[in-house]
């Protein structure tokens, strides 16, 4: 039920987000989603790719500093209100949200949002139960990619 995101830790400079991708690329290697969080000195690449194994093998060996952590994807109608719905469900106690990223699916009619909770088993159970749909690791595949 959860997926596995790549964290890539890169230099706050020129090119090295340019750099990830291109390796990725050449080793065939499909970005599924990306989200991109900067600082002063550094940024992650947070990706879903279609091989983690050998993405983070690929980078590993180009001296990127690699993490990998399960995440949540989860479908919801894209209409005004559907994120407050799904973040109201978690926003007690023991949901703590590290961060979240999404993108709309070309049909128009759904968004996708992945997630990362501190209680991940806990977040999965309570929004399945209210209707919200997780997407597993094939069905993610199948949907738009970079």
């Amino acid at each position: 039920m959860q997926l596995q995101q790549i964290s890539v830790f890169v230099e706050n400079r020129s090119g090295r987000v340019a750099e990830v991708t291109r390796l990725l690329g050449v080793h065939s290697i499909n970005i599924l989603a990306i989200s991109l969080a900067d600082t002063h000195d550094f940024g992650i690449v947070r990706l879903i790719v279609n091989d983690v194994k050998q993405a983070t093998d690929i980078l590993r060996a180009n001296h990127f500093t690699v993490h990998c952590s399960p995440v949540l994807a989860v479908e919801i109608e894209d209409q005004p209100g559907e994120l407050s719905k799904l973040l109201t469900l978690v926003s007690g106690d023991g949901f703590n949200l590290g961060y979240l990223y999404g993108f709309v699916d070309r049909s128009g009619d759904k968004a996708l949002l992945v997630f990362r909770f501190e209680n991940m088993k806990l977040a999965a159970q309570i929004i399945q139960e209210n209707g919200f749909r997780i997407i597993n690791e094939d069905e993610f595949e199948t949907k738009p990619s970079l």
